[in-house]
């Protein structure tokens, strides 16, 4: 074989190798783009879905508290967002934020609750409860927002601080939105006598408080108050100061020294 015909057979093989690695690289090249072009649809897709999501979560909280507002029979203060509880002549004034969502609110409420109502019971002290729904902003659900309502409907019932406690005592986890569900709530309302009747399951129902009760936490998010439970006795926080924890003898002490 000549050295002509040996370099036109290496210069055919090499040709025909370099085709294939073209055609290779060809084919590496499109696959890439292809999964690129998936991996970019499959997130534009998941982008869309949660941006889907959210704007109908926020759509859905925007109907729950775009119709007027309404404040419950008695409410006081500033735009009627307190309500009160006890002898308005009582000369110790507690004042409470609360939000029925709230593990704090709720440890507050049931390690409190007997030394409040004895002190009330005896004209000394008198409380302003300021319902907020600062939970439904950081957790998913609405069962702040349900339950405030649903405690403003108690008092247009007169039955405020006992559905206010029922509430407490059967409080679920904060990330179980329990008091999402009216059903639950009603439940509830079954325990305090004389409080489930048709005008209080469709006060619950129909969400007739809901205006206020954002209305109280638009004010809540405005007032410079870094949580809560917030717990002010005739203006002096009580219950923000780990190094001075509060305890039912040290409210009493406070409540008999405003009598003076």
């Amino acid at each position: 074989m000549s050295q002509k015909n040996s370099d036109g057979k290496r210069s055919a093989r090499e040709r025909l190798q370099e085709q294939r690695q073209l055609e290779e690289s060809r084919a590496k090249r499109k696959r890439t783009l292809i999964a690129g072009v998936v991996v970019v649809a499959v997130l534009g897709a998941g982008a869309g879905i949660a941006a889907l999501v959210a704007g109908s979560q926020q759509g859905k909280d925007n109907k729950q508290t775009s119709g007027p507002v309404v404040a419950p029979q008695g409410a006081i203060g500033k735009d009627n967002l307190a309500i009160p509880v006890g002898n308005p002549a009582a000369k110790a004034t507690l004042v409470v934020y609360e939000d029925f969502r709230c593990p704090g609110c709720g440890q507050f409420e049931n390690g409190f609750r007997e030394t409040i109502h004895d002190l009330q019971n005896k004209n000394q002290l008198k409380a302003e409860y300021h319902l907020v729904a600062l939970i439904d902003k950081n957790l998913p659900g609405s069962g702040s927002l349900n339950a405030a309502n649903a405690a403003a409907c108690a008092q247009d019932a007169g039955k405020f601080l006992a559905y206010h406690d029922e509430l407490y005592k059967n409080q679920p986890p904060e990330t179980d939105d329990a008091y999402g569900k009216k059903a639950k709530l009603l439940e509830l309302a079954g325990k305090i006598e004389g409080l489930k009747t048709p005008a209080f399951e469709k006060c619950v129902n129909d969400g007739t408080h809901n205006s206020w009760v954002q209305k109280s936490q638009d004010n809540f998010s405005t007032s410079g108050l870094r949580g809560t439970p917030t717990v002010m006795l005739n203006g002096q926080s009580l219950y923000d100061d780990p190094t001075k924890p509060l305890t039912p003898d040290k409210l009493r002490q406070l409540v008999a020294e405003a009598q003076k």
